[in-house]
């Protein structure tokens, strides 16, 4: 290593250590800081809770200058802000909820040299005001924040992610990294060459997130098994729920609360005040789920979400995978849980089909959503499927995601595939008519039906021949028979419609292996940790919970006095270690991950004094040094 990388690889671990109180960087985090630090371009693909912020953070802190960071997330930026701050970093944000006053407090900020990193929304950069200020000081690097929405080819384009090509022309000598948790090997291809960073250093870590147990199942009565999922496995914690429409987001709100479960509901149908308030609570408040469109999430920094449920089934695996992402950012246990039946995947053919743009657009759409019903039906390992689709190849099985647990089973559903499609191309053929699902399967079960009789569908030759299957096993077929593309779905009352491929099965020139539809996973099956490469994180000793409960006591009254949520104090995983070391002294706490200097200085003799009342069992109704005897669940 030359002298200069030396002394790079010095200042930048020295602020690791000092600033956020951590002894060793994760794999890649030294190579692309370094590589940024001395002037370097960087490209960096890491998973939710990677690191990502590090990559950026520690050279704006230790080049010259202030670092720009770019990012789609204006509700978000007083709390990443807030964070920051609570580090001993001066940062700051200039974005269209300020008031002119506090505007011009950060940007003579700015100019004085005064702020370590300065957030920014993408679109600000097309006011010429914003280039004039930045032309005025000294930047010490830009950050691309949640960068796979330069890419069309990925799930959440952004158009004022185009303009963020031009910084290489205007600010040439300053060095660029791009960041994102969510590109596939093509969606990587294009933030490289869209943003000019073919130059660039690349770093594509483990997309793996071995703490998160994936989950799907098929939807039955979905309101009772999510309550089931919340009242048996996560009591108490916090998650976000995701529903594909407004309404449905109402009603499973209100459904929550109705069951005794502490919920919000977030749309774009909202007020922005409902949506911010009900967003700042999410972030402040334990233990509260947030039920919520795709509108909700991107950039939410709450480390302590111990779930992540999908009530329908999202578009893409990207979309899936960076939701699901947003649960067990410290590392420690949770769940992914995906409840998808035949309706959805109907839905989402028929918006496919109905949706703006050219033909290769929809072609794009439809490939997003084959993966993700191919993620749904594969009977392999879930965790290989999706490594899989972001590149990762040649992974082991995991032994933590309802596939390994409950190995699944296959059986050749030939026969009913062909009686199934017989029924769609005779109806099509002989009657010149198109139905959907619920009415082919009421054919094949001899269904007498008002419906079947008015139509004289009782005549029909497939009348009644599909008896051996009950209705939700022929759900089941149909489903599966969209996933595989041997069916396909028309028009805005999805009926059901054979595709060039349904041919060979009926000339019985292909079989059909379908996905046996497993029977519930046990609980005790569900909390398993499983056998991930890397294991997750061991829960407390018995004797520890106690401590991290007056700890996390002490940290809620804590965060409510000063008005951030309580992961800004510190988050659980730094909790749960003070807790089971239980470290008698300032130089011990150092020692610990996640406890800075200014976190020391702030708050450890606090922590100190907390533990030596756990010890002496006094009574937890308050954080010690405080006059806040407060309940930590308000707004």
């Amino acid at each position: 290593m030359t002298l200069p990388s030396v002394r790079i690889l010095h200042n930048a671990t020295d602020v690791l250590r000092r600033v956020f109180g951590y002894e060793s960087f994760r794999d890649g985090q030294q190579e692309i800081i370094e590589h940024v630090v001395a002037g370097g371009d960087a490209l960096v693909l890491m998973p939710t809770g990677g690191g990502k912020s590090l990559c950026y953070q520690i050279p704006a802190l230790v080049r010259p200058g202030t670092g720009v960071v770019v990012s789609p997330l204006i509700a978000l930026m007083q709390n990443q802000v807030d964070a920051l701050r609570a580090l001993g970093v001066q940062a700051g944000f200039l974005n269209s909820t300020q008031q002119a006053d506090e505007r011009r407090a950060v940007e003579a900020a700015f100019l004085a040299g005064e702020l370590d990193l300065l957030y920014l929304a993408p679109e600000r950069l097309r006011v010429r005001a914003t280039t004039e200020l930045l032309d005025q000081g000294e930047i010490a690097l830009f950050a691309i924040d949640e960068a796979h929405c330069v890419a069309q080819w990925g799930h959440d384009f952004r158009p004022d992610y185009l303009l963020l090509s031009e910084l290489r022309q205007h600010w040439p000598e300053v060095p660029r990294v791009a960041l994102t948790a969510t590109a596939t090997p093509a969606t990587h291809q294009e933030i490289m060459a869209r943003l000019g960073l073919e130059n660039a250093r690349h770093l594509v870590a483990d997309f793996d997130r071995p703490n998160i147990q994936y989950r799907i199942v098929a939807k039955n009565d979905p309101k009772a098994q999510l309550l089931e999922l919340l009242r048996t496995e996560h009591p108490g914690d916090a998650g976000i729920v995701y529903c594909l429409s407004r309404s449905s987001v109402e009603k499973i709100a209100d459904f929550l609360v109705t069951n005794g479960i502490a919920a919000l509901p977030y749309h774009a149908g909202l007020d922005a005040r409902t949506r911010a308030e009900h967003q700042a609570r999410f972030l402040r408040e334990d233990g509260l789920v947030m039920v919520a469109t795709i509108a909700f999430g991107m950039g939410i920094d709450k480390p302590d979400v111990r779930f992540v449920a999908h009530l329908d089934l999202p578009k893409s695996v990207e979309g899936y995978y960076q939701e699901t992402g947003r649960a067990g950012r410290d590392g420690l246990r949770s769940t992914a849980w995906l409840a998808y039946g035949l309706q959805d995947v109907v839905q989402l053919r028929r918006l496919i089909d109905g949706s703006e743009g050219d033909a290769a657009h929809r072609r794009r759409l439809s490939s997003h959503l084959d993966a993700m019903l191919a993620l749904c039906e594969t009977v392999e390992c879930r965790r290989v499927g999706l490594l899989a689709y972001f590149g990762q190849e040649n992974t082991a099985a995991c032994g933590n995601c309802d596939t390994c647990l409950q190995p699944q089973q296959t059986w050749d559903a030939t026969v009913p595939a062909q009686k199934l499609l017989s029924a769609v191309l005779r109806l099509q053929r002989e009657r010149r008519q198109k139905f959907g699902a619920g009415h082919i399967v009421d054919i094949l079960l001899g269904r007498r039906t008002p419906k079947v009789g008015q139509h004289g569908h009782d005549s029909l030759t497939v009348f009644g021949i599909g008896t051996e299957l009950s209705e939700a096993e022929w759900r089941g077929v149909v489903r599966q028979l969209l996933a595989q593309g041997l069916l396909a779905v028309e028009g805005e009352h999805g009926t059901l419609v054979p595709t060039d491929e349904s041919a060979e099965v009926l000339r019985k020139q292909r079989t059909v292996a379908m996905r046996r539809e497993p029977k519930r996973l046990s609980r005790s099956a569900a909390a398993a940790p499983g056998k991930a490469r890397r294991a997750a994180p061991a829960d407390l000793p018995e004797e520890a919970v106690p401590v991290f409960e007056r700890l996390r006591a002490w940290r809620g009254a804590t965060a409510k006095e000063q008005g951030v949520p309580a992961y800004v104090i510190f988050h659980d995983a730094t909790l749960r270690e003070i807790a089971a070391r239980v470290p008698s002294s300032l130089a011990a706490l150092a020692e610990v991950n996640g406890v800075g200097e200014n976190k020391l200085a702030k708050y450890g003799q606090q922590i100190l004094d907390a533990l030596a009342q756990a010890d002496s069992g006094a009574e937890t109704d308050g954080p010690p040094h405080s006059d806040c005897g407060r309940s930590v669940s308000g707004p």
